[in-house]
């Protein structure tokens, strides 16, 4: 896993690699990097590859427990996330690409639940499915390792669309990204997610609040 220097905000994860510390520490240095000086763009994670037998072999629950924090760190960063799957994409690959706001798969793409022994891996990329995408759709997947193509992860609503070439989406994506702020950004996405599981009245005071701070900031000098 590669992190990119400041002014290029991108992550390129192998999921054909275990997770390590060295994996940990690359979403932390990316989200230290977006945390400390980037208040609108984008953070792009370049996401490719899928374990192979055998992998879990050094991993530890400990090792496990930072790598899910650290996703979760990126998935609440101040700014916009968007995701680019390239070919099988399965362990950490998939589990950073689950927890961006934006994903793009490239024509041929495949998400992999990876199996470790004689079951699939139980980690939290398979939370996110079915929060995303309702357990219907994910029982092959999740029990049997069954690959998810593209265009199953489109209609599922695990992909927002599957291109050829994905330079130009992700041009048209951080243009449009530029004029939001990261932090009011970070804000929307919460109500997203807190709508699967409020009901509107409990809803109803965040969004006014969320309204009450825009308006307020409209008016400021």
């Amino acid at each position: 896993m590669t992190a990119a220097g400041v002014g290029d905000l991108a992550l390129h994860v192998d999921g054909s690699e275990p997770v390590s510390p060295a994996t940990v520490e690359a979403v932390l240095r990316v989200c230290d990097r977006a945390e400390d000086g980037y208040v609108t763009g984008l953070l792009t994670v370049h996401a490719s590859g899928a374990p192979q037998p055998g992998w879990a072999g050094d991993v530890s629950v400990g090792l496990t427990t930072k790598w899910e924090r650290a996703v979760r760190r990126m998935e609440r960063l101040n700014l916009v996330t968007v995701a680019v799957a390239t070919g099988d994409c399965g362990g950490t690959a998939l589990d950073l690409l689950l927890a961006a706001d934006i994903r793009i798969a490239v024509t041929g793409a495949r998400l992999v639940v990876p199996l470790s022994g004689d079951a699939t891996w139980p980690g939290m990329a398979l939370y996110r499915m079915a929060r995303q995408a309702g357990t219907a759709w994910l029982r092959r997947a999740a029990l049997l390792g069954t690959p998810i193509d593209a265009e199953t992860a489109v209609a599922a609503g695990l992909i927002g669309e599957v291109v050829d070439r994905p330079e130009q989406t992700l041009a048209g994506i951080a243009a449009a990204s530029a004029a939001v702020s990261g932090k009011e950004a970070a804000i929307r996405r919460q109500l997203l997610l807190d709508a699967g599981e409020h009901s509107f009245e409990e809803a109803l005071g965040s969004h006014l609040a969320a309204c009450d701070r825009t308006l307020r900031r409209a008016v400021a000098p």
